[in-house]
């Protein structure tokens, strides 16, 4: 199983079918091939050195929530309160 990680896009190459997607301190190349040409500022999701999906806002903020409760999980920090407050508003 491969987890895609929302990554923004900071610079095009090769005509925008290669794009520098950045995570923090972390950067890569990606293949922009599934999604097409983005502009700069755009966020994607980022597998296995591909740009498989576009993501607004809303998604955004769901997705680190995520990530979060899974970091918070690992580190043994899990609050159920905190977390996924989008099911527990009724939201999806």
């Amino acid at each position: 199983m491969c987890l895609s990680i929302p990554m923004q896009v900071v610079a095009l190459e090769a005509g925008g079918d290669i794009a520098i997607v950045a995570r923090g301190e972390r950067r890569e190349r990606v293949n922009m091939l599934f999604v097409g040409t983005q502009p700069v500022g755009t966020w994607v999701l980022v597998q296995l050195g591909f740009a498989k999906e576009v993501v607004d806002a809303e998604q955004l903020a769901l997705i680190e929530e995520a990530l979060e409760a899974l970091a918070a999980s690992l580190d043994g920090n899990y609050d159920p309160q905190r977390y996924f407050t989008d099911l527990a508003e009724g939201r999806h």
